[in-house]
């Protein structure tokens, strides 16, 4: 089997980035709301990447014509069939998505990783919360993580989802003790987690300019 496909019972990487950046405990988010959906849009281009349904040719993303079964059908539309070349920045903006977290989250509730949540505040407004449910995947990732930064081998989907993490500020986090060094260099060297280090930087100079 193609190590790059993902395996039956296996997280896709948008889920396993929102998991491991959602409280074990209250089910809130452990990192801003604008950290969230860029690092879960930058994991659904990894995963589309992983899948070969899309690829990086120069500095544009485009679609291979590959269609493989994937919950993210409707992005991997948006990358086909939205006009115009499409830089891997350019695609993390386009994928952002509030009602696309909720729909994982509720993915992961159904299958009983995570539980649904909803607290009225004053009778008006209501929030939603994932707190975890059924430990063991998330045992299963950090494992894996674990062994990938202490030197061991390393999947397609775990060394995706480090990169990932690293550029969304969250690995030093979860294991503060790894070689930021390393893994800097090596998210660098991986486009979709590139594209969301530069959403991330412009999002913090826009709010930057319209706080003075």
């Amino acid at each position: 089997m193609d190590a790059n496909i993902q395996k039956d019972g296996e997280l896709s990487l948008p889920q396993a980035f929102l998991l491991l950046a959602t409280n074990d405990m209250d089910g809130g988010t452990e990192v801003p709301s604008a950290v969230l959906r860029a690092g879960v849009a930058g994991a659904i281009l990894a995963e589309l990447d992983l899948l070969g349904a899309i690829e990086l040719q120069g500095k544009h993303v485009v679609a291979t014509g590959s269609t493989p079964q994937t919950d993210f059908q409707h992005q991997l539309e948006i990358i086909r069939d939205r006009p115009g070349l499409h830089t891997p920045k350019k695609c993390v903006s386009m994928l952002e998505s509030r009602a696309e977290l909720h729909r994982i989250y509720e993915g992961m509730a159904a299958l009983g990783i995570v539980d649904h949540v909803g607290e009225r505040h004053l009778g008006l407004f209501r929030t939603t919360r994932y707190p975890e449910k059924d430990h063991a995947p998330e045992a299963a990732l950090l494992k894996r993580i674990e062994a990938a930064l202490s030197g061991g081998s390393s999947d397609p989907r775990t060394t995706a989802l480090i990169a990932l993490l690293h550029s969304a500020e969250m690995l030093g986090r979860i294991f503060p003790s790894a070689d930021q060094s390393q893994v800097r260099e090596k998210a660098n060297d991986y486009w979709p987690s590139r594209a969301v280090a530069g959403e991330l930087r412009m999002i913090r100079l826009a709010e930057a300019e319209a706080a003075t």
